[in-house]
């Protein structure tokens, strides 16, 4: 449902409050109306509005002092100056002094929405950076990166080495292995670790819909666009913005990223003016881009300029040594989670070594999750296990046993995995190779947990 958006009129002429008050309510605005400084200010206080249109001339106290009050307890709210011919001066003393913008009377209807609009344009956008600033820019994740084989403490070495610098990195690796904590590391770890750092997964939008989260929009740009939106590359202005799945973006993207990256400049969809920005680009993928750039699927000089430093995450089971590890981390965590006292047992951690862990870190997350659930006493025993564990244990520890044959599913995972191999992970291809529809490969994507 449309939020309805409330503007507080405060104005000493009865008469104007009146009409303008019927005309911006006929525009869908909730209006409130007060006839003094004084009086909006208590207004203000009772009911923090959106927007404020302020007289500057008024008994009293006048608009200008009235606006400093308002900056002062309500920073967040936009004010635009009601002025006449004759006070244009104070009017530019007034936007110095914090006010959006002003409109000069007699306020022309169509003139008065656009300022407004725009004024409400600008809070959500300074919210949204707050927001993120707040909320979204992550603490330092140092403590949940545990392991000690070689690749890892390599691996964990070049992030402290490139993390300090403003130089591109390309984050590669399996699903689950946690490209988005290595990027989120690296911003904690930079000097823009105070500012916002912004997650765009570029898989999940169609394509006009990533270009307008990117760059933004201008008002009619496309169907749909009633109002301008500011991009994701605003928001992230002075920090970092952390581009998932970075090879499922088409050429018309790359092209517009590639500028990004090179002139630290944009344009808004259907906008003409070049929007100037300083962020830091990270990005993520599980495909082969130097195969998809043999190709011709992703262009060779963006993803040169993307692997200005490369760090490739190994998969788990090139670090059996750390399972052990991280299943104590874990058990760790979900006793403080769900106020468990559990522990797990030696034969569940030999156990989870013969695993070969296709789904890697997330995958061991989501089984020592489960299995904490399903265990009713302090111990995790085997038992507690997936049956697919329990059965690679059982054959590692009776090798001369009649192998099992692999199951259904285990032999449609190989294949689909063979196939995104073969097609250099690009889905459509993939899905032609199996014949299957695209829709119902990203289904099967979905159910073995192969999406990056």
């Amino acid at each position: 449902m449309k939020t309805v958006r409330t503007i507080l009129l405060i104005d000493d002429d009865s008469a104007f409050r009146f009409v303008m008050g019927n005309e911006l309510g006929r525009l869908g605005f909730q209006i409130r109306a007060a006839e003094s400084g004084e009086a909006g200010l208590k207004k203000v206080a009772e009911e923090e509005p959106d927007v404020i249109l302020l007289d500057l001339q008024m008994p009293g106290m006048n608009g200008l002092d009235t606006l400093k009050a308002i900056r002062e307890s309500h920073p967040g709210v936009e004010v635009i100056m009601l002025t006449g011919h004759g006070s244009i001066e104070t009017a530019i003393e007034a936007i110095r002094a914090g006010a959006f913008d002003y409109v000069v009377k007699p306020c022309p209807l169509d003139e008065l929405e656009v300022r407004i609009h725009r004024a409400i344009e600008r809070q959500a956008m300074r919210h949204r950076t707050s927001v993120l600033e707040r909320g979204l820019t992550p603490p330092d994740l140092g403590s949940a990166f545990v392991g000690d084989s070689p690749g890892f403490r390599n691996m964990l070495h070049l992030i402290d080495r490139v993390a300090p610098t403003d130089a591109s990195v390309l984050v590669t690796g399996e699903t689950g292995c946690g490209k988005e904590m290595v990027a989120k590391l690296i911003h904690t770890r930079s000097l823009r670790r105070s500012r916002p750092f912004v997650v765009v997964e570029c898989a999940a939008l169609q394509e006009t819909l990533l270009q307008s989260e990117l760059f933004g929009h201008e008002r009619g740009a496309f169907t749909g666009a009633d109002r301008a939106k500011p991009g994701l590359f605003e928001v992230a202005n002075g920090g970092t913005i952390f581009l998932d799945e970075i090879g499922e973006v088409s050429q018309t993207t790359q092209v517009k990223l590639l500028r990004v990256l090179d002139t630290s400049t944009f344009r808004h969809v259907g906008g003409t003016s070049e929007i100037k920005v300083d962020v830091r680009v990270l990005a993520a993928t599980n495909r082969d881009l130097p195969a998809m750039v043999r190709q011709g699927l992703f262009r060779e000089d963006l993803y040169y300029r993307l692997r200005t430093i490369a760090i490739e995450i190994p998969p788990l089971r090139q670090r059996q040594e750390d399972v052990s590890l991280l299943t104590d981390y874990f058990v760790r965590r979900f006793n403080e989670r769900f106020g468990f006292q559990k522990r797990i047992g030696a034969a569940a951690v030999e156990a989870l070594s013969h695993h070969d862990w296709p789904g890697n870190v997330r995958e061991l997350l989501h089984v020592v999750e489960a299995a904490m659930v399903v265990c009713e006493g302090p111990e995790i025993m085997p038992e507690h296990l997936p049956a697919g564990i329990r059965n690679a244990a059982a054959a590692a520890a009776t090798p001369a046993a009649r192998p099992s044959l692999p199951t259904l599913e285990a032999l449609e995972r190989a294949h689909i995995e063979a196939a995104l191999t073969a097609s250099a992970g690009h889905r459509g291809n993939a899905a032609a190779m199996l014949g299957i529809s695209e829709r119902n490969l990203y289904r099967k994507l979905r159910e073995y947990g192969l999406l990056g």
